[in-house]
C-alpha cells in the first residue's frame, strides 16, 4: 500500500534526522518509550478514553473536554498521547490525564501494539491528526473515535482527484466536529455526512481561563490607577521593534511585556529598546514596581491573567511564522491588534470581521491604531466589547459535543 510504503520512508527519514537535530531525537526515543509506559502504567481494569494531539496548540483545544469528561464520568480514565515533543514537554506531568506518552508513528505493528496495551474504549483525535492505520484499526475494532475541532480546506488530499483512497480514512471517525460549515460541505461532497459545527473548543477555554485567573499583586501596583497600559503577549523581536518606540514616546501610558522566548539576549535586546524605567517580573518587589514603566515578565504561565489589567493586547508573531492566541487577550474585553500573519486562524478573523481584533502592516498602522484607540474612549470601548462579544457568541462546543458523544 501506498500509504505504508510513505509511513516507512518517514520513519526512516525521522530517524536519520534525531541524529542531528535535539527536538526529533526527543521524539524518537519518547516513541519507543510509549510501550515501556503504557505497560507501567495502564490499569488493566480500568477503561479508557484516549486523546491524542499533535502538539501544544491542539491539546489546548481537546483540555475542555477531557476536563469536562473527568467530571461528569470520574469513572473513566484519561490517556493523553502527543506527536510532538513541543506538546509533550510541556504537558507530560498534566494531572488531567492518567497517562501520558508520545503516540508511536502509525505503521501496521505500532497500531497492533498501542491498542492492544492501551485498550481505550474510545477516542477523541483533535484537529488535523488523520493518522490511516490508527483510525482503521479503531473503526475495525469497534471503538468510536471522534475528530474534534477540525477545519477542512479544498486542498487538502482528501478532496484531490489523487485522494480517493486516502479519503477512506474520514469514514472511521464515528463523528466530526467540525469549526465551519466551509468543511461539512466538503465532507458531504466526497460521501461523509456524519458531522456537526460545534466551533471551537478554545472559545470554552478562555472563558474558563478568564474565570479563574489569578489575581496578580505585583501587576495590579505596577498599573496603578493608569488606564492606558498595553500588554504585549508572545511578543518576538519584529513585534517589539513596532510597539517599543510608540511606548517610548508615550509617557502616558504604561507597557507590559510577555515575550515568547525567555532568555537573557532576549531580555538584554528588549530592555536596550526600551528609554523608560523598567522591572522584571521576577525581580519586582511592592516597593520597586509601582515605580517603573514598563513591565518585563521573565517567567512563563502568567500571561492569560495578565491580559486582565491592561486595555489595549497587541498579540505577538503576526510578523514572522503566525500569531500567537488572541482569544487569551479577548475574553477579557479588550481590542487585540496583531500583524498581517494571521489569515490561518478563523479567530483572528473573526476579531477582524467584528472590530474587535485590528490588523496592523507595520509601524505606521500600529501608531494610527493606538492614537486612534487612546485618544477616542469610545472607540476602545466599542473595539474592547466587539471583541468579548466574539468570544462568548461562539462559545458552546463543548455541550455540542456532548450532546452526541454518548459515555
Amino acid at each position: 500500500m501506498i500509504y505504508n510504503l510513505a509511513i516507512y520512508i518517514y520513519v526512516s527519514a525521522v530517524r536519520l534526522a534525531a541524529l542531528f537535530n535535539k527536538k526529533v531525537s526527543k521524539m524518537v526515543k519518547g516513541e519507543k518509550e510509549a510501550f515501556s509506559v503504557l505497560k507501567r502504567q495502564i490499569d488493566p481494569q480500568a477503561k479508557y478514553i484516549w486523546f491524542h494531539a499533535a502538539s501544544l496548540g491542539e491539546f489546548e483545544q481537546g483540555r475542555p473536554l477531557i476536563e469536562l469528561i473527568r467530571k461528569r464520568f470520574p469513572q473513566y480514565k484519561i490517556l493523553q498521547t502527543f506527536f510532538s515533543p513541543s506538546g509533550y514537554e510541556v504537558r507530560k506531568d498534566y494531572k488531567g490525564a492518567d497517562v501520558v506518552c508520545y503516540l508511536p508513528l502509525d505503521t501496521p505493528r505500532n497500531v497492533r501494539r498501542f491498542i492492544n496495551a492501551a485498550r481505550p474504549c474510545m477516542a477523541f483525535f483533535i484537529k488535523y491528526e488523520f493518522w490511516k492505520n490508527y483510525l482503521s484499526e479503531l473503526h475495525r475494532r469497534g471503538i468510536p473515535v471522534y475528530s474534534v475541532c477540525s477545519i477542512f480546506r479544498p486542498n487538502q488530499v482528501f478532496f484531490r482527484w489523487y485522494g480517493a483512497t486516502y479519503r477512506n480514512v474520514l469514514k472511521c471517525f464515528s463523528h466530526l466536529f467540525v469549526q465551519n460549515e466551509e468543511s461539512v460541505h466538503l465532507l458531504e461532497n466526497v460521501g461523509v455526512k456524519n458531522t456537526t459545527i460545534a466551533g471551537d473548543t478554545r472559545f470554552d477555554r478562555v472563558l474558563e481561563i478568564c474565570q479563574e485567573a489569578k489575581e496578580l499583586p505585583l501587576v495590579k501596583l505596577f498599573k496603578g490607577n493608569n488606564h492606558q497600559t498595553l500588554v504585549a503577549g508572545s511578543s518576538w523581536a519584529p513585534d517589539e521593534d513596532i510597539f517599543i518606540p510608540y511606548f517610548n514616546a508615550h509617557p502616558e501610558m504604561k507597557l507590559v511585556i510577555a515575550p515568547h522566548v525567555i532568555d537573557e539576549s532576549h531580555l538584554h535586546e528588549i530592555e536596550s529598546k526600551l528609554q523608560r524605567p523598567a522591572v522584571r517580573y521576577t525581580q519586582a518587589t511592592p516597593e520597586n514596581v509601582g515605580q517603573a514603566d514598563c513591565l518585563i515578565i521573565d517567567c512563563f504561565g502568567l500571561l492569560s491573567s495578565i491580559y486582565r489589567y491592561g486595555e489595549i493586547a497587541y498579540i505577538g508573531g503576526g510578523f514572522g511564522v503566525s500569531i500567537h492566541n488572541t482569544l487569551e487577550a479577548a475574553v477579557y474585553g479588550i481590542p487585540v491588534i496583531f500583524g498581517p500573519n494571521n489569515y490561518k486562524f478563523r479567530e483572528a478573523q473573526g476579531l477582524k470581521g467584528c472590530g474587535g481584533g485590528l490588523e496592523i502592516q507595520g509601524e505606521a498602522d500600529f501608531h494610527r491604531q493606538m492614537d486612534h484607540l487612546l485618544s477616542e474612549e469610545a472607540y476602545l470601548l466599542s473595539a474592547g466589547k466587539a471583541a468579548g462579544d466574539y468570544v462568548k457568541n461562539n462559545a458552546g462546543a463543548l455541550e455540542k459535543i456532548m450532546s452526541i458523544v454518548r459515555l
